[in-house]
């Protein structure tokens, strides 16, 4: 099966049904989507399928053929962290940091679609469970990340 990754073409032999996070983490070694409860409820096996935020636990893999999937290992681009991560790390939101890369595919989905979310926006999109709870930080680095891309696209152009 051949498959579009991070931009990268990606060829797997497995079955047509291996859910989309078990091809990342078992069959290409890509650990950073994690597995949460596998009903798709927790979001902790975001990524971004085509531009949209999808959970993958139970997607399976004959769904994304022809597709492009975005995962956390593809977010930082060049060498430097994007402008969600960096935020990330201004608001120190992770505590266990289980959940995180999950919640940093929303947040990256939620500034691709509504590039200057209100909170409202953001409590709609972030519907990722974080165990440890800390929805007001990453409320917070939401709104410093989509300030920065703001800055960034108005200096290129």
């Amino acid at each position: 099966m051949e498959l579009t990754i991070n931009g990268k073409a990606v060829s797997v032999e497995v079955e047509d049904s291996m859910p989309l996070l078990w091809v990342l983490r078992d069959e290409l070694n890509m650990t950073g989507t994690k597995y949460g409860c596998g009903v798709s409820a927790c979001g902790a096996c975001s990524c971004l399928v085509d531009g949209k935020v999808t959970r993958t636990c139970t997607l399976p893999i004959s769904a994304v053929v022809g597709k492009e999937i975005k995962t956390i290992e593809g977010i930082a681009t060049g060498g430097s962290l994007s402008a969600v991560q960096k935020a990330w790390i201004q608001h120190q939101v992770p505590q266990c940091g289980y959940c995180q890369s999950g919640q940093i595919i929303a947040a990256e989905g939620l500034l691709d679609d509504k590039p200057n979310p209100s909170d409202d926006d953001i409590d709609k999109a972030m519907n990722n469970i974080c165990r440890c709870g800390t929805y007001q930080r990453m409320r917070e680095a939401i709104h410093t990340a989509a300030k920065w891309r703001q800055e960034e696209n108005s200096l290129l152009g």
